[in-house]
């Protein structure tokens, strides 16, 4: 039964490799987001001469729009792989190694994914209300539905955090 039990152990310990080719794909997902971000730079500077100060303001928040789900990407490729998969070795002695690689755990993780959706949310809000011409009330009170849903469970993850932190230290 013993042996039996072990394997069992080694087939659920291996598994965690299954997440390895969804990690790739997020590595494959930058690309179109890259080339996103390059049309969209192309697309500014091309019509700058043509362009109001508020339209070249919603270019530079598509352009952050776009930086922010990157990252958010990044953001989970790391801790996720590192928290779920194994570790990042070869990025150990790295000059250039985030400071969080290596210390955001599933806890972090969630915080850092909900304030890069905040931010992401928030953009997308300062584009609609920047279009002229374009306000749907009910549409846009939705999102502001949907952002705030982010915002406080944002605040909850936070509280809950802090509060099993602080259970932690008092044992």
């Amino acid at each position: 039964m013993l042996m039996l039990e072990s394997l069992i152990e080694k087939i659920i310990f291996a598994s965690r490799w299954l997440l390895a080719p969804l990690y790739l794909g997020l590595m494959g997902a930058l690309l179109p987001i890259l080339y996103r971000f390059f049309h969209s730079f192309w697309h500014m500077i091309s019509h700058i001469t043509d362009m109001s100060s508020g339209e070249i303001t919603l270019e530079v928040l598509e352009l952050l729009d776009t930086v922010l789900l990157a990252n958010l990407i990044i953001i989970v490729l790391f801790a996720g792989y590192e928290n779920f998969v194994s570790k990042i070795k070869i990025a150990e002695g790295a000059e250039d190694r985030p400071h969080w690689m290596g210390h955001v755990d599933y806890s972090g993780l969630k915080i850092k994914l909900i304030g890069s959706l905040v931010a992401i949310s928030v953009i997308e809000l300062l584009k609609d209300f920047m279009h002229e011409g374009t306000f749907d009330a009910k549409r846009e009170g939705w999102r502001i539905g949907i952002h705030m849903t982010f915002v406080v469970s944002g605040v909850l993850f936070a509280l809950m955090d802090m509060m099993a932190d602080r259970h932690k230290s008092q044992r």
